[in-house]
């Protein structure tokens, strides 16, 4: 079976679904995994890279679509992607069901199978598969480090001979995952 990872057509997106660590275990498993040229340059791993790890590097998204059994993706597919992709192949991405209608039933009609990473509960035995929690966790710290970037002054509290600094105050609301890593960065 093929697993394979296009590069991300979502303006700004940066992450890709298959790195050459992934790959390797993959391989190990008896999968073999394909990349298109380029998908791994936002987050900064080269062709060479994936090559090295036994990945095959593919020129065109059309030719990964067409050679991968299974497409692994990070964020939903676009309506212009699912249009030029063959039928019958097998889908893990965020998909987001409920704001996507058109994209499921353009799913539907190119006979998908669909794994939307986003609807795996959170539950203890899915753990493993909770990208959602992962994607919120980096959220939660990523949003004090900006926060402490833009923020001005020194985020923590500092004593120094010419005085006293005071830290920040800092407000998080929500305590779900995004807002406890957030808590936890901010302390």
């Amino acid at each position: 079976m093929k697993i394979g990872a296009p590069t991300e057509t979502a303006e700004g997106e940066a992450r890709v679904a298959l790195t050459p660590e992934s790959a390797e275990r993959l391989q190990k498993l008896g999968y073999e995994c394909l990349v298109e040229s380029g998908a791994g340059a936002a987050a900064s791993i080269t062709d060479a890279a994936y090559e090295a790890a036994g990945v095959k590097v593919l020129g065109s998204a059309s030719e990964l679509w067409s050679e991968a059994d299974v497409i692994v993706k990070v964020r939903e597919p676009s309506l212009a992607e699912v249009d030029a992709a063959p039928e019958g192949k097998t889908l893990i991405s965020f998909i987001w069901p409920a704001a996507n209608e058109d994209l499921l039933a353009k799913l539907q009609a190119k006979q998908m199978s669909v794994l939307a990473m986003d609807m795996v509960p959170r539950i203890s035995r899915a753990q493993k598969m909770d990208a959602l929690s992962s994607m919120a966790n980096i959220a939660g710290y990523r949003a004090v480090v900006e926060a402490g970037n833009n923020f001005g002054r020194f985020f923590m509290g500092q004593m120094t001979a010419a005085g006293k600094v005071p830290p920040a105050k800092v407000l998080v609301v929500g305590a779900g995952v995004a807002g406890l890593a957030a808590i936890g960065t901010s302390v």
